[in-house]
């Protein structure tokens, strides 16, 4: 008899922190803020295709930092842009 008032005990206790972890009253926030375990993953000023390889991202619950990966990205952008509108002054198109 003592063992089934243990048991009743226990099995009330698990689906109460089911619960709890359900209705988010605990503490456990599977999609929490991932931590940055390198420096800011930026490229230097002036940098050359030499300096791509050495970025390297934070991974996050389902890949990579998008905030990280978004920044670099858009130096890469604008140095190809500039570099680009510099080809283009230096070799005019024909026509």
């Amino acid at each position: 008899m003592v063992i089934w008032v243990f048991f009743t005990v226990v099995a009330v206790l698990v689906v109460g922190v089911f619960a709890a972890l359900l209705a988010g009253r605990l503490g456990v926030d599977p999609m929490a803020e991932a931590t940055t375990s390198a420096s800011d993953p930026t490229l230097p000023p002036g940098f050359t295709s030499a300096d791509v390889p050495a970025v390297h991202f934070d991974t996050a619950l389902r890949g990579y930092r998008m905030d990280q990966v978004d920044r670099v990205l858009d130096q890469l952008q604008s140095r190809l842009a500039e570099q680009e509108h510099a080809l283009a002054e230096r070799h005019p198109a024909d026509g």
